[in-house]
């Protein structure tokens, strides 16, 4: 049909509604009907989705005085084939973006990482699972510490995974280690907080 045609007076208004539901998506609720299951969620008792990073939580030198604890994460629902996760912590508004924690090879069964599992002796996390070098150079956690100005982003990822090990060498950057941690996700979940000085 001519798409002009849909425009003239005789066209009836159950042709229109007939044409338009072959293009038209279903609503989200009709939508949701036919998902694949539960949402995969990420959760933490530290932080809020949109508030601030505590001071628990923040870098402890360059001018911050915070505790640099990483936060407690738990998460729910991962996807039919996870084989492992990863946690990244990434700030997406410093000059070139800054890695703050990743960590690799969480097993397939954990479903949480207690406060301050992102110590650089690494006691607190689940057996195999691998923390690798932030952009300070530390192999564990840094919190945040933006150099005084408007607050920053910082998006706390976690990666459901198709392998149980990620073929990356621990020692290599940091912008490396997340690209080889996406080329093997099949979800993400992500808490977004903020922290400006």
């Amino acid at each position: 049909m001519d798409s002009r045609s849909l425009l003239e007076p005789g066209c009836s208004l159950a042709l229109l509604t007939a044409l338009l539901s072959m293009v038209v998506p279903a609503s989200g609720r009709e939508a949701g009907r036919v998902s694949a299951g539960p949402q995969f969620t990420l959760s933490s008792p530290d932080l809020s989705p949109g508030g601030r990073v505590p001071l628990a939580q923040v870098y402890n030198h360059n001018g911050c005085r915070g505790g640099n604890r990483s936060p407690a994460l738990t998460w729910t629902h991962p996807p039919a084939g996870t084989r492992g996760f990863a946690v990244l912590i990434f700030d997406s508004d410093a000059a070139g973006g800054w890695w703050h924690w990743l960590v690799i090879d969480i097993p397939a069964a954990v479903r949480a990482l207690p406060a301050g599992a992102g110590a650089e002796h690494g006691r607190g996390l689940p057996a195999g699972a691998l923390q690798t070098r932030n952009d300070y150079g530390v192999s564990g956690y840094g919190g945040p510490c933006p150099p005084p100005g408007p607050a920053h982003h910082y998006h706390v990822l976690l990666y459901a995974l198709s392998v149980g090990h990620v073929a990356v060498a621990a020692e290599a950057p940091p912008g490396a280690i997340a690209a080889a941690v996406r080329a093997e996700a099949i979800a993400e979940a992500e808490i977004t907080v903020l922290y400006g000085r």
